[in-house]
């Protein structure tokens, strides 16, 4: 229920409020007609039975009348209590409508969100104007990293993270990305190639590999998962022809341009792919070592801006 200021001539005039019953009182009463019963209202305002009958019989001396009809065990209102029930009903309804608009009208803090530089880039801030047309009133400030998958509680209220250990027990956890790791190149580069292109002949040409803390997706793993023996062919090459760089998102840029093979690990190339700008060499896809998720403090798993920002997230993906 939403509700209207008016402004009028007697929206400031004085209210006598020693005209109106306490609003313990008015609870009491709201609570015992809806229930019928006192017992059910004494145990829904968590107060004893005799709390309950006092604040009714306040209400009833201050009114000059009865409200309640008692007989035996029963109660039910009187042809006034009823009339009343409808006002003091709507009365706390608009009591109730009205905290709410002015709570849910506060400035909130903007949300703080952790993720990495090419989850950013490449997938999230091509869609935020989406999530602000759609939650205008919940502000957003994003903090990137390069190659960490730890959450940052300290800075960051919720994170898009790619987890490789167990996380602690007072975080809370929402699987989002799949994790598979395949290469992409540029057309132009692979027109270079052999036309009869199989998994193990990558080993033998430039590589784009992206550096992190503890190697998730390296090219070294990507050929073992395929069971084939990463050590170029070139017996005069001691290791593969990689240029490291720290992010995926510079390694996809470089591929684009034609300096090489990426891995992606996630969606992160699904546009280019799309348009062309990059192809798949090679069918071959592994599988990555952690798990891409959303990552909170469980305490804040019901604030309404996390609940927002994760539906919307699951949505997008």
């Amino acid at each position: 229920m939403k509700v209207k200021e008016q402004l009028n001539e007697s929206a400031f005039e004085q209210i006598d409020l020693r005209k109106l019953p306490p609003l313990k009182a008015l609870k009491g009463f709201e609570a015992t007609a809806r229930l019928a019963s006192v017992r059910g209202a004494a145990e829904e305002l968590n107060l004893t039975h005799p709390a309950i009958s006092h604040q009714i019989q306040t209400l009833e001396e201050s009114l000059a009348c009865k409200l309640f009809i008692r007989e035996g065990r029963q109660i039910r209102l009187t042809e006034a209590g009823s009339r009343y029930y409808q006002f003091v009903r709507q009365a706390l309804n608009i009591l109730i409508a009205g905290t709410e608009e002015v709570r849910d009208n506060i400035s909130q803090p903007a949300l703080r969100v952790q993720t990495y530089v090419t989850t950013s880039i490449r997938w999230l801030a091509p869609r935020l104007n989406k999530f602000r047309q759609q939650h205008p009133d919940i502000g957003l400030q994003v903090s990137t990293y390069s190659a960490d998958w730890r959450f940052d509680e300290k800075h960051a209220d919720i994170a898009i993270i790619y987890k490789t250990q167990p996380l602690s027990d007072h975080l809370s956890w929402q699987p989002f990305f799949q994790s598979k790791v395949f290469p992409v190149c540029s057309p132009e580069f692979l027109a270079k190639l052999p036309d009869q292109l199989e998994t193990h002949d990558l080993k033998n040409y430039p590589l784009i590999s992206v550096y992190t803390e503890n190697k998730y997706w390296s090219w070294q793993n990507w050929f073992e998962s395929a069971g084939i023996n990463h050590k170029p062919d070139d017996k005069t090459q001691t290791s593969l022809n990689c240029m490291d760089v720290d992010t995926l998102a510079a390694a996809l840029e470089m591929a684009i341009i034609g300096e090489g093979i990426a891995l992606v690990n996630g969606p992160f190339a699904d546009k280019d792919l799309a348009s062309g700008r990059l192809v798949i060499p090679v069918e071959h896809t592994a599988k990555g070592f952690g798990e891409w998720g959303i990552v909170c403090h469980k305490n804040l798993e019901d604030d309404k801006r996390i609940k927002a920002f994760i539906a919307w997230l699951l949505d997008e993906q």
